[in-house]
């Protein structure tokens, strides 16, 4: 699979736009380039390769479902659980910028999606839209909820 295309996929929690290049994202949803993405990571393993989990909030890390942890490095992801349909898919590539697949700040609009990316991964169920994840900061002692 080329790391380089942009894959319009049913994701955990929205239909969303999935690719290794941040930069054709932000081009794609015209965004800011400097407007970070969060990166979907198939496991903690991986996470743990990207950043470092303050100590306070560890267990509340591995425990949430569908929420997207931004760190003290100002990076952000989300842990795909192994249950979850889009798990088979992000594991094919450990971890991938993920970004909902909408002009940003705009509804989901199926001719806008199938237009702007370069491979469709589809399954039975089609694209449906979906609550988004919730997003926290996470200091090393604090933790507030920014969605």
């Amino acid at each position: 699979m080329d790391t380089n295309l942009i894959y319009l996929v049913q994701t955990d929690t929205t239909v969303g736009f999935s690719s290794a290049n941040d930069e054709k994202l932000a081009t794609v949803k015209r965004r800011p380039k400097s407007q970070k993405i969060l990166q979907t990571l198939d496991s903690f393993t991986t996470l743990k390769k990207f950043t470092r989990i303050p100590k306070n909030h560890r267990k509340r890390v591995r425990n949430s479902k569908k929420s997207t942890f931004i760190y003290p490095n100002m990076n952000s992801y989300r842990v795909v659980d192994r249950n979850d349909k889009f798990y088979s898919f992000i594991k094919k590539f450990k971890a991938h910028y993920s970004t909902s697949a909408n002009h940003t700040k705009k509804s989901f609009e199926k001719d806008f999606a199938l237009a702007n990316s370069d491979v469709i991964v589809s399954s039975k169920e089609g694209f449906s839209e979906k609550v988004s994840s919730s997003i926290y900061l996470l200091k090393k002692s604090k933790i507030k909820k920014i969605r």
